[in-house]
């Protein structure tokens, strides 16, 4: 970053403005050209320049700016409009999704915020990432839009919606915006046109800093997907309720139980790309052993920033008593040769869906006999999940299954007084162990459609579409005294990711091995 940094947005600016952005007469000429982040430290007020004062950096070079530099920066620039744009591949899904959201609600305003940046120290933001819905309904992925569906009455009588997509546009030069402002786009880059937008986008795009006072004089029952965008939340509070915003963002959810075209595509690309990156992290395991577990989390970045967006969520990159940790995140702990990596890692693509893949691999590239056995058991404990996933199957049915499994082996080893399999699945007593469910829905979220209500989702049905994980594992603890002292310290778990079909289920995430003796010939194919 560079030391000089321009004005960038308030809290107050943003609620009383609109969503995510200056009014361009809160910028004027003569004015510091200085960072403006409420609360940061070291501000200071330099002056009133019109409506409200410009904080500038109180350590800035820079003190102010003359009235010839002004008037320079507002000319010379290329038009740079950009006219022969087509739609997104996923445009065409996106207003499918919004015509079966229109049926749902009619006569209703409907709003959907992508949300803004969120400051992660002092000035700088984390990276952004729309809200799953917004993207889901637009294919948008832009800070501070927002989808604003209005109720009309369609040629025919009936009702319907008028959907328009509430955008950010391109930076006013003429007031020095596009340069004095923090999020102006010579510091952070080309917006699209508003124009462009609807060519990309495939709706229409209005100015989103005149969003607020719209919405402040609606009239008629609102709907608002709550809690992304904090201007839009107050323009609605006396409009909407919080039992009807609730009904709104739970059949949000339920949407995308059932992926379309497009996303099994997205999904289906994510799972190759993460397969790469798998394969990434096994031929750099020396070095994970002269580093840490950083390493190997660093590696499997790469692979998720080159090929998509980012990874989907936190790589769990655990070594050795790690892997007894369910989300161990830290990732900064000793990789060591005869332990076992667990690595449960996605990349997310550039559209925003992601694989959820896990593997357990010994660092060495070949499983002690103990290893193997607790492998074996998990492994089996999956196949028999997989193989319960078919349409019309119960959605719980694939983790009984697997928790059977594994209950048996935990009787079998005597880590289990209690004989009867089902008596300890009655009495839930393999979950010392098993600790957790054996999956869940996938998609634009990790954890895809968590709003949904329970007998839509684990209490329904699986249906052809549908995408779930299936991810069984066994969990001894390095403290666990119940436990003969060779099993503490060992953690497995494999998961891969499913698509329901019309005819049973598909593996999407089969390129990576999953049975001991595939996984250790996969390594020493690998491994320099």
């Amino acid at each position: 970053m560079t030391e000089e940094q321009p004005q960038t947005r308030t809290p107050e600016t943003a609620e009383t403005a609109g969503p995510g952005q200056t009014p361009p007469g809160e910028i004027a000429e003569g004015a510091g050209g200085a960072e403006d982040t409420d609360g940061a430290e070291g501000t200071e007020d330099t002056g009133d320049t019109g409506d409200k004062p410009v904080k500038q950096r109180k350590n800035g070079l820079y003190g102010g700016l003359s009235d010839e530099l002004a008037e320079n920066m507002k000319s010379g620039w290329a038009d740079t409009e950009r006219h022969d744009l087509e739609p997104v591949p996923q445009a065409g899904f996106a207003a499918d999704r919004r015509a079966a959201l229109s049926a749902r609600f009619p006569g209703e305003r409907l709003v959907v915020p992508a949300g803004n940046l969120k400051v992660r120290a002092n000035d700088t933001e984390y990276p952004f990432r729309p809200s799953s819905d917004y993207a889901y309904l637009t294919g948008d992925r832009t800070e501070d839009g927002v989808l604003v569906l209005e109720p009309v009455t369609t040629g025919d009588g009936k009702p319907g919606h008028e959907a328009t997509a509430y955008l950010l546009p391109r930076s006013d030069r003429t007031n020095g915006e596009f340069w004095l402002s923090g999020q102006g786009e010579l510091w952070v880059g080309r917006r699209n046109s508003l124009t462009e937008n609807e060519k990309l986008l495939g709706l229409p795009v209005k100015d989103v800093r005149k969003l607020t006072e719209h919405l402040a004089e609606a009239t008629g029952p609102v709907r608002l997907l709550r809690g992304y965008d904090a201007a839009v939340d107050k323009a609605l509070v006396d409009k909407v309720t919080a039992e009807r915003d609730e009904e709104f963002r739970v059949f949000l959810s339920e949407m995308r139980l059932v992926k379309d075209e497009f996303e099994i595509a997205e999904m289906e690309y994510a799972c190759e790309s993460t397969a790469r990156g798998f394969e990434d992290v096994v031929k750099v395991l020396d070095r994970a052993e002269a580093t840490s577990e950083r390493y190997i989390e660093g590696t499997f970045f790469l692979r998720a920033r080159v090929e998509g967006n980012d990874v989907g969520y936190s790589s769990i990159c655990a070594a050795g008593p790690h892997a007894t940790t369910l989300h161990w995140v830290r990732n900064d702990g000793a990789v060591r040769s005869g332990d076992l990596l667990l690595l449960d890692a996605g990349v997310e693509t550039r559209n925003l869906y992601t694989a959820d893949v896990t593997r357990t691999l010994p660092i060495d590239g070949t499983f002690t006999p103990l290893q193997r056995r607790i492998y074996d058991a998990v492994y089996d404990a999956q196949e028999a999940g997989i193989a319960a996933v078919r349409p019309g199957a119960a959605y719980r049915d694939f983790h009984d299954a697997a928790q059977r499994v594994l209950a048996a082996r935990l009787i079998e080893w005597g880590l289990l007084q209690v004989e009867d399999v089902d008596k300890v699945l009655e009495l839930g007593l393999q979950r010392r162990w098993t600790l957790h469910g054996t999956g869940h829905m996938l998609g634009i979220d990790v954890h895809d459609c968590a709003a949904a209500r329970t007998e839509e989702y684990v209490g329904g049905t699986l249906r052809t579409g549908m995408c779930l994980t299936v991810e069984p594992g066994l969990y001894f603890q390095s403290d666990d005294l119940t436990v003969p002292e060779e099993y503490r310290g060992i953690g497995v778990r494999i998961e891969d990711d499913i698509l329901v079909t019309e005819d049973g289920r598909r593996n999407l995430s089969d390129q990576l091995p999953r049975q001991a003796d595939e996984v250790e010939a996969w390594m020493a194919r690998l491994r320099p």
